[in-house]
């Protein structure tokens, strides 16, 4: 686990703004239009939280299984959306399934709180076994 400082969100945030660049440039999407909408969802995210350290792990997280792409599809199982939920796990978290970001976001926070306790433990269990 890594300690929250500023200077390392910034890096993070500056890599993190430039792989999207590539991809979205390639896409031909708004760079500008992705980004900002991409920063809204980890605003929106953040502000759940009273830890940085452990938005730190939820930004993470989610960066590693969607990039914050709420229309993210993983191609061989129905894992869809920022948190990269399967169809069964929406069900857990007393919200369906849906294409908008912040009721994702909502979801993937009720469900890391029911089953981790923390962004950070499910972080952690992630790393250990690629999906959480």
């Amino acid at each position: 686990m890594h300690a929250y400082t500023p200077t390392r969100r910034a890096l993070h945030l500056l890599t993190a703004a430039g792989a999207m660049t590539v991809a979205l440039t390639a896409t031909g999407e708004s760079v500008a239009h992705a980004a900002s909408a991409k920063q809204d969802y980890k605003d929106y995210a953040a502000s759940q939280f009273r830890s940085a350290a452990q938005f730190d792990c939820l930004d993470q997280l989610w960066e590693a299984e969607s990039n914050w792409n709420p229309k993210a599809q993983n191609p061989t199982s129905s894992a869809y959306g920022i948190a990269q939920f399967i169809n069964a796990t929406w069900a857990t978290t007393g919200i369906e399934k849906t294409s908008d970001p912040y009721l994702q976001i909502d979801a993937g926070l009720i469900y890391i709180d029911e089953r981790y306790g923390t962004a950070c433990d499910a972080w952690d269990f992630h790393q250990a076994n690629n999906w959480y």
